[in-house]
């Protein structure tokens, strides 16, 4: 038996010339999610529809609450546009809620044939009669109802309840392929987020300085790269040793600019990597005035390092919402397990607010840190994160 799936589109809908790459785009990008499973995925008069074995409707269901530029989706019910058809499922439907606990419903009707002999309210009336009449112990509730049976009529008829929202935005992959410079904590794994959900397809960069950061550490970001995973389709995370390039800091540089030279060579690390993988932009959770390495003047002056466009999707974002939407995708339970990343490594107490620019170009290139942070880039190590856990879901 196989199940079926109505895939609602949202912003795609809305473009013009264009339109028909990024219907294309999604469309092979489901087909990419569901790699290994006997599927079919149908584009029908502005819907998308995705057919899959029973067995496998939690690998669909996954996939279609994670995937950018759906923007709902339900587990529906095709039929032929017969009100004999649509009584029978509809009582179907609601008998199932009403066994649920479901004691008040309504109809939402959607007529795009406008051949269809029933309007939208017509069908929503007639419908509504038939199933208060065949299910006991329910109410019509226009305004609240606990349960809603919704009718699209279109080449076919279509039935469902329950559905459910998706991530919205657009393909990934449609706006290119990014860096991102994913480290343990909070803001890093929404900025990333927030670009897939842009169609910005990502590859994400962190820097590990063994043995002043533990293997937990490393854990911790593969962990937050798995959940990015799952809404990109997958994931390279790449694995940069920064324990040379933070030991020439501390011995070289001075104190109260530590931890700008590090963010410094981050960039660099980062250009370095997008160049190498032909790439089209960096990636950031780098928020104004969070901590003393973003302050417009010292964002300046590591940006510099690099001539890619450098995204900061969090840049005007209060912390409170940031945290919010760290825990609606998944990650804040794994970005606030007790283990540092080289971020936090040798902080200066008093560090530098505002770089000067020039001057400080000058006295960052004159301590020579290219080399070294060419040799971590060279020692890069990559591990490629599945767009579904294996261990979780068939």
């Amino acid at each position: 038996m196989n199940a079926l799936y109505l895939i609602k589109l949202g912003e795609i809908s809305l473009k013009d010339g264009n339109r028909a790459e990024f219907l294309q785009k999604l469309k092979w990008d489901i087909k990419r999610r569901m790699a290994g499973i006997e599927n079919v995925v149908e584009a029908k008069d502005g819907r998308y529809y995705l057919t899959v074995p029973e067995e496998s409707c939690p690998r669909a269901e996954f996939v279609l609450s994670r995937t950018p530029g759906v923007n709902g989706w339900a587990r529906a019910i095709r039929t032929e546009k017969d009100m004999d058809e649509l009584s029978r499922i509809g009582i179907e439907l609601m008998k199932g809620k009403a066994a649920s606990g479901a004691s008040s419903f309504k109809v939402e009707a959607r007529r795009s044939d406008k051949g269809f002999p029933l309007e939208s309210y017509d069908i929503m009336r007639e419908l509504g009669a038939v199933i208060l009449e065949n299910v006991p112990g329910i109410r019509v509730d226009v305004r609240n109802p606990e349960a809603i049976v919704y009718v699209e009529i279109r080449e076919k008829a279509y039935l469902y309840t329950d559905g459910e929202p998706g991530v919205r935005g657009l393909p990934v992959g449609s706006g290119g392929t990014g860096l991102l410079l994913l480290s343990g904590g909070i803001d890093s794994p929404v900025a990333g987020y927030r670009m897939l959900t842009r169609g910005l397809a990502l590859e994400s960069l962190y820097f590990h300085a063994y043995p002043y950061t533990s293997k937990e550490a490393w854990e911790k970001v593969r962990d937050l790269a798995g959940i990015l995973a799952g809404y990109g389709g997958g994931m390279s995370l790449h694995t940069a040793p920064f324990t040379e390039v933070q030991l020439k800091i501390k011995k070289d540089a001075p104190a109260d600019r530590t931890t700008l030279y590090l963010r410094a060579c981050m960039m660099l690390a980062a250009d370095m990597v997008a160049r190498r993988r032909n790439l089209n932009a960096l990636v950031t959770g780098e928020s104004l005035g969070q901590v003393a390495s973003q302050t417009a003047e010292n964002m300046r002056f590591t940006g510099s390092f690099t001539d890619y466009a450098i995204l900061r999707p969090l840049a005007g974002t209060d912390k409170e919402d940031t945290v919010l939407e760290a825990r609606a995708i998944g990650s804040y339970d794994i970005s606030i397990r007790p283990y540092e990343d080289c971020c936090v490594l040798f902080s200066p107490r008093h560090p530098l607010l505002k770089a000067r620019y020039e001057e400080e170009r000058c006295a960052f290139k004159s301590l020579g840190f290219d080399q070294v942070v060419s040799e971590a880039v060279e020692a890069l190590e990559t591990t490629q994160m599945p767009c579904v856990p294996a261990l979780t879901l068939p």
